[in-house]
């Protein structure tokens, strides 16, 4: 036999016959799970109408055609996968078959509810009732003339409505047989849908986290290195000619050093919240811009700070992303901006906005540093949109750099033109 599929799409070819019995993959053995429910329903319906028969005399007494009909159904039953509608059709027609010879009343149709379980399921449904409903009636039109029956006697009104009614039952529990599985099907499929949502979110999440600790690593390391770097350069040059100042700058560096350490530690307490304490130190936000500013005097840069509206308190996020935008800056300023160049930064307090502007009149940083992903203006970018805010870096008017920021943090959305 050829290889190939059958119509359920199982092999039915390779190192043997692959159909619901014999070889398989060069082994001789039966497929239990195919052959097991035939079997089992062939050996009920033979013993079963066997020993009702001793109750029943005045029916046909079984013989070889009354078990060949009993051995019809469960041996169709071995195509109900393949070809349902076929196994139906035989089932049905060997219980027809064996009610129109008045053979014992048994357990001669457990096959033909089964193929019709299995064909609801399998096959088109009008299909299914519409050969139910044929063989009634096929039952009934054989039957009422009572030549084929045992005495020339036909069934009464009532055994017809018997027939009907356990016809009946058999279609409609096959059909809540199929709801039901269907029902089962589409939870299944439901749960399994939530359960990659919830893996796509959980991987969303890990990656949000990801990004948010290299851009605060980025803020606190890129700005304490640069002043670090700055006042490094301080204290060699006047290392021999002005030791006292040059002791200042070292013990600048110290400070720095010791706040970047602490913020780092503060950072990477994230990768293992369960494992931590809580923090030792708050986060730093807009009360920490005084001391920002004063590590940037000491850097050598002319800053100013100017608060314009009256300050009320924001949310913990706007906080701390006002605080890395005002830092970065400065960070940008003393790398691109020159020696002399005077800073500005103001903090508009607006209805339901904090605005955040960095004014430069140096040179401001070159394009290149607004184009690499993830560090410099595009991680102020990133903060503000994850407040659904805005950030503007550019050149300004009259010369030098502006980094305009409007971090909404209620109903109305304050703006940065109302800063003067």
């Amino acid at each position: 036999m050829t290889s190939g599929a059958g119509p359920s799409g199982e092999p039915s070819g390779g190192h043997g016959w692959r159909g619901d019995y014999g070889w398989q993959g060069g082994r001789r053995g039966w497929r239990g799970p195919r052959l097991f429910l035939p079997v089992v329903v062939g050996a009920i319906q033979v013993i079963g109408s066997t020993l009702a028969a001793q109750g029943q005399p005045d029916a046909a007494a079984l013989n070889g055609l009354g078990y060949a009909l009993l051995l019809a159904g469960p041996a169709a039953l071995l195509l109900r996968r393949r070809w349902p509608l076929g196994a139906l059709a035989i089932s049905l027609a060997a219980t027809v078959a064996y009610l129109v010879v008045d053979f014992p009343r048994g357990p001669f149709f457990l096959a033909a509810v089964i193929a019709l379980f299995a064909g609801v399921r399998r096959a088109p449904r009008v299909a299914v009732w519409t050969m139910c409903a044929a063989a009634y009636v096929l039952f009934v039109a054989i039957t009422a003339s009572g030549q084929l029956t045992v005495g020339g006697v036909a069934p009464s009104l009532g055994e017809y409505l018997v027939v009907a009614a356990w016809t009946a039952v058999a279609v409609a529990l096959a059909e809540a047989a199929r709801v039901r599985s269907e029902q089962f099907a589409v939870m299944a499929r439901t749960r399994a849908e939530a359960a990659r949502a919830r893996q796509e979110q959980s991987r969303r999440q890990a990656s949000d986290e990801r990004l948010r600790i290299a851009r605060e690593l980025h803020d606190v390391l890129g700005h304490h290195l640069s002043l670090i770097n700055v006042r490094a350069g301080v204290a060699l040059h006047l290392l021999d000619s002005r030791p006292e100042q040059a002791r200042e700058a070292l013990g600048a560096i110290k400070l720095a050093s010791a706040e970047a350490l602490r913020e780092v530690r503060g950072v990477l307490a994230a990768l293992h919240p369960q494992d931590e304490s809580a923090p030792r130190f708050p986060a730093p936000g807009l009360a920490d811009l005084d001391h920002l500013s004063d590590e940037a005097k000491a850097a050598g840069l002319k800053v100013t700070l100017r608060r314009d509206g009256a300050a009320q308190p924001v949310p913990a996020e706007v906080d701390r992303a006002a605080y890395r935008i005002v830092q970065e800056a400065l960070t940008n300023v003393r790398r691109h901006a020159g020696p002399d160049a005077v800073v500005t930064i103001i903090i508009g307090y607006g209805r339901g906005a904090l605005a955040v502007r960095v004014d430069d009149t140096g040179a401001g940083p070159p394009l290149s540093t607004s184009d690499t992903p993830g560090n410099g203006i595009p991680g102020m970018r990133e903060r503000a949109a994850a407040l659904g805010g805005t950030l503007t870096a550019g050149a300004r008017p009259g010369g030098g750099f502006r980094v305009d920021a409007n971090l909404p943090h209620g109903r109305a959305e304050g703006t940065i033109g109302e800063m003067s």
